[in-house]
Formats: structure tokens, C-alpha cells, sequence
């Protein structure tokens, strides 16, 4: 019998579920397995779903759907605005009492750790993000959201209010089944390490920021340069 592609998914598995403290409140912590490890770039299949409040069959839930970033969460890297955008997204929740974070293992935007470290030394030689992928003959963007969608038709979550600034998200989101009511920006600070990422994320793959004015561009040059 002839399957279309569409409807087949690796199977999704919970692993684990506790509540866990945070600093902005009380979340239901849930590891998922989707799929199996990928190789060649090392990205796990564990995904998080970090849900405060009752959100299944609930309409319009704040979610946040948020690919890791080690060097940011971790280790305080300044050139990118990942850490602060996991940490508004969770200050949000918190303040309306409901949400999901769907932390989605896809470092480097789904290119895994080492090939993003490698970017990254052509970023410090002048080159922005999509074209030092590009130089590595890897895609612009390979994250995967069917996990996202997965989790959130687990939880029962019937539409959501999705915090980001990428319109393809939505729409990737969407095409999967999931029911997107509303794009809410997640603007945080820059810093001098992180404007030219922006910016270059702005221009050259359509995220909604507010553009950076010729000054602060080229501080954020003169930063690149000096690493």
C-alpha cells in the first residue's frame, strides 16, 4: 500500500518528565525522542518541552520554538541572540502564566556543533553567516521543525502565538499542521559581537529586525576584525 511522505514520522517518545525550578517560575520539564541521532552532524534526537500552566486544548498559547545554542547558553558567546531571546520567552510565559518553550536540539541552525564552530572562524575573517555556510557547502538553514510540531500536537496545544522574528518558521510550522494564529517579535539587546549577525540575518534571510544604522555596522565590523 502506497504511503504518502507526508503522513509518515518517526515516532515520538517521551523519555522523562519532572517540574523544574527556574528563575522565572515553576516549569513541567519533558524530554522527547524524535527519530533517531544524525550521524554526520551529531544532533540528538532528544528535544525539551519546557509548559508552564494547563495548555492542552488551549487556544492562542504563547510558545517559543527555539533551536540550541551552546555557544550562547552556555558559554556566554556575545554573537548571537540566542540566549536572550530563550530567557525573554521564559520571562513572557511566566508572566502570562502559560506557554511552552520547544527546545529543539539543531545547534547552528541544524548544522551541528563543529560545523558551526567552523563557520564561525570564517565569520572572524570577515565573512557573514549565510555565506560561511555557504563556504562549507552546507544550506543557509537545515532545522527541522516536524519535531516542534510533534510535541505540540502531544501536548494538545490548539493553536499558538509563535515568539520569533523568522517568517519562514511560521510558515514551516504551519505547513506541518500547526495551527499559528499570531507571530509575536523577540527582540532583545544587542551588542557590538552581535549587530553584524543580525543585521546579515535581516538582509540576507528575511527576519523581521529593525535595521542597524551605518554606525553600529561598522562597530560590529571593527569588533569581527579585532577577533
Amino acid at each position: 500500500m502506497y504511503v504518502p511522505d507526508m503522513v509518515i514520522r518517526p515516532r515520538l517518545e517521551i523519555l522523562a518528565k519532572a517540574p523544574v525550578p527556574t528563575q522565572t517560575g515553576l516549569f513541567e520539564m519533558i524530554v522527547f525522542r524524535y527519530g533517531e541521532q544524525t550521524a554526520e552532524s551529531g544532533l540528538s534526537p532528544d528535544h525539551v518541552a519546557l509548559v508552564m500552566g494547563d495548555v492542552r486544548g488551549r487556544s492562542s498559547v504563547l510558545v517559543r520554538v527555539h533551536s540550541e545554542c551552546l555557544t550562547s547558553e552556555v558559554f556566554g558567546s556575545l554573537k548571537c541572540d540566542c540566549r536572550g531571546q530563550l530567557e525573554a520567552a521564559q520571562a513572557e510565559i511566566a508572566r502570562r502564566g502559560q506557554g511552552v518553550v520547544v527546545y529543539l536540539r539543531q545547534e547552528g541552525r541544524g548544522i551541528g556543533l563543529s560545523n558551526k564552530i567552523r563557520a564561525y572562524d570564517l565569520q572572524a575573517r570577515g565573512h557573514d553567516t549565510v555565506d560561511a555556510n555557504r563556504l562549507l557547502g552546507l544550506p543557509d538553514d537545515a532545522r527541522d521543525y516536524a519535531p516542534a510540531a510533534a510535541m505540540l500536537e502531544h501536548l494538545g496545544v490548539a493553536s499558538i502565538q509563535l515568539m520569533t522574528n523568522n517568517p519562514l518558521k511560521v510558515q514551516a510550522l504551519r505547513q506541518l499542521g500547526t495551527r499559528v494564529e499570531a507571530r509575536e517579535p523577540s527582540i532583545v539587546e544587542t551588542n557590538p559581537f552581535s549587530q553584524g549577525y543580525l543585521e546579515a540575518k535581516r538582509v540576507r534571510m528575511g527576519h523581521s529586525l529593525p535595521p542597524l544604522d551605518a554606525a553600529l555596522l561598522a562597530s560590529a565590523d571593527n569588533n569581527i576584525d579585532a577577533e
